[in-house]
């Protein structure tokens, strides 16, 4: 799925209108040096070839290079990082508001929270990050002063501040935030059925510990599973997020090859961001086997 992923952006951006490396010399570049330049970067090369060059690439590790001559494997160095940093905190903030708010709901499906939760997390879901972004800034950025609205980055190329990290991550974990709530819930109500369960409650053990010593565990593996694939959707959402923040990430990168028709840089970013999402849910389904292998 990976490949084809990558194969399609190949031909989306060679599709794209103006030529990358006419966008990369300047107005002023004659037709002997795009032309000179198009044949050092294999562009004056069928489609399928520089396709298959850079799959060939990727397997040793070699990028490639940019239409402006830098190598790609030292901008991701020194991007990705920051977008797996901004990610990383979202899914942190997901798991604790999953957790916590689902455990909530399951134990007490008619209470004041139950009853908040549920609109709150459906609004939440329908709402995309780049306008929860834009609250965000409003209300504690320009309402309140309390958090930067924009990234200024130290001399490492990272945020300057902790403080510049708050916002982006709220606008990328309220949307997952949401969804993962309503599973979670969903998966301790449906694991709280099991006999064992029924017969902890019986034997008059504490509602707290039934729910951390037997109904989480057999909730668990769902509950990896849909944090797991939000992973994609935080790392996809930063991209936008980042834009919104000037977050110092492959946003940015993204955007500005995509505006230079750089059709191995795009799929180099898309490959890389591919690549940890496939992880993390190879990951999540080893769980899943282990927990229902181990199932008596």
């Amino acid at each position: 799925m990976l490949l084809l992923v990558l194969a399609l952006v190949f031909v989306a951006v060679d599709l794209l209108p103006g030529s990358a490396v006419k966008s990369a010399l300047g107005r002023d570049a004659t037709a002997e040096q795009i032309a000179a330049r198009e044949h050092a970067l294999g562009l004056d090369r069928a489609l399928p070839i520089r396709f298959a060059t850079w799959i060939k690439g990727l397997l040793t590790g070699d990028l490639g290079t940019t239409v402006r001559g830098t190598p790609i494997t030292d901008i991701l160095a020194a991007k990705f990082p920051n977008t797996l940093l901004l990610g990383g905190l979202a899914l942190v903030v997901t798991t604790a508001a999953a957790i916590a708010g689902g455990a909530v709901w399951a134990m007490r499906p008619r209470g004041v929270a139950a009853r908040v939760l549920s609109p709150a997390t459906t609004m939440v879901i329908a709402v995309p990050e780049f306008v929860i972004a834009t609250v965000l800034v409003f209300a504690f950025s320009l309402g309140t002063g309390w958090f930067p609205a924009v990234t200024i980055t130290d001399a490492a190329g990272a945020p300057a501040d902790a403080s510049m990290l708050v916002l982006p991550v709220l606008a990328l974990a309220i949307p997952q935030s949401g969804w993962n709530i309503r599973v979670t819930r969903a998966a301790l109500a449906e694991a709280s059925l099991a006999p064992h369960v029924h017969a902890a409650e019986l034997d008059g053990l504490a509602r707290r510990h039934i729910l951390l010593r037997h109904i989480l565990p057999l909730a668990l593996p769902t509950i990896a599973t849909s944090l797991a694939t939000s992973v994609g959707m935080l790392l996809g959402g930063a991209l936008v997020v980042e834009t919104i923040f000037n977050y110092p990430g492959i946003g940015s990168v993204l955007a500005g090859s995509v505006a230079d028709r750089d059709a191995v840089l795009v799929a180099s970013v898309v490959a890389l961001t591919g690549a940890a999402i496939t992880l993390v849910l190879l990951a999540a389904d080893l769980l899943r086997a282990w927990s229902v292998k181990g199932r008596p």
